[in-house]
């Protein structure tokens, strides 16, 4: 049995060795550090899914984001601009109702419960501390009709 192991282990040790590396630094996948400044900020982008099926055919949509460039924080006012990293916060809105709602807590997921079936649009928007349009997408869907 000691054979058999100390063989599984230098098997495992050449597989891994040969193996190349392929983890991402964590400002790779991340961005840069919160705790120094950035001299020439790549524009903000928005990236945002179409609706997770799997919740939209019980009625509930969930649309998951991300952002690049930007942190999302409850951060608000003018001052707030000459932040760097760059600061915003999201705004959404529902088809082309007059009002919308704010979401500062980066939870990367919208999630609306309520709408009846039917085609819908939100308008997710990337602002900035001052409340001005950075980006924007607009996800269309369909509820549907659910039965009793």
């Amino acid at each position: 049995m000691t054979r058999a192991l100390a063989a599984l282990a230098a098997i495992t040790a050449v597989v891994l060795g040969a193996t190349p590396a392929v983890a991402q630094s964590a400002r790779e996948i991340r961005g840069p550090t919160p705790y120094g400044a950035i001299e020439s900020e790549p524009a903000a982008r928005l990236i945002v899914d179409p609706p997770l099926p799997g919740p939209l055919a019980r009625g509930a949509v969930q649309i998951q984001y991300r952002v690049e460039n930007i942190r999302i924080v409850p951060v608000f006012g003018a001052a707030a601009l000459d932040v760097s990293p760059r600061i915003g916060h999201l705004h959404i809105k529902i088809d082309d109702l007059p009002w919308h709602w704010a979401d500062a807590s980066d939870s990367n997921t919208v999630d609306v419960v309520g709408l009846p079936p039917g085609p819908h649009k939100v308008l997710i928007q990337l602002v900035n501390a001052n409340h001005q349009v950075l980006t924007a997408e607009t996800v269309t869907f369909v509820v549907p009709r659910r039965e009793p």
